[in-house]
């Protein structure tokens, strides 16, 4: 039987879920980064599970014959850091990463400690270029 995606579009609110992130500094960094990623993709703010902000949307199938659907990007204000999810291995991300100021990067995450570390407009090309990588990689 196939696991089920743990991560999935959800109905609850997304002015709820950041009214109540503590402490209330992250709610308001929280608040900044869902106006931001809203204007550069277009696209309204949706809960994913409890905890991730969304934009837009893909489908993706593995080898394996999992599949599921995610944000094509995303954001949580987490306690310790914010985490987006960004395709940060795409083509023009490297040289704005080298921009952005005091983060740290995963697998397809960006940390940050606080936005006042970063550039905003160096992470708004961030967002804009990998919403548009995931766009081509997934047109669907």
């Amino acid at each position: 039987m196939a696991k089920e995606n743990k991560t999935k579009l959800e109905a609850n609110s997304v002015a709820a879920f950041l009214a109540e992130v503590e402490p209330a500094g992250r709610a308001q960094e929280g608040q900044v980064l869902a106006d931001l990623f809203k204007r550069v993709s277009g696209q309204e703010p949706v809960m994913w599970g409890p905890s991730i902000i969304g934009f837009g949307t893909y489908h993706y199938q593995y080898e394996s014959g999992h599949e599921g659907d995610s944000p094509r990007v995303a954001f949580s204000p987490r306690k310790a850091k914010l985490v987006c999810y960004l395709k940060i291995d795409s083509t023009g991300a490297g040289t704005l990463l080298a921009r952005l100021g005091k983060h740290g990067t995963g697998k397809g995450c960006l940390y940050i400690n606080k936005l006042s570390d970063i550039d905003l407009g160096v992470l708004e090309e961030l967002v804009a270029d990998s919403y548009q990588a995931m766009a081509e990689a997934y047109p669907n």
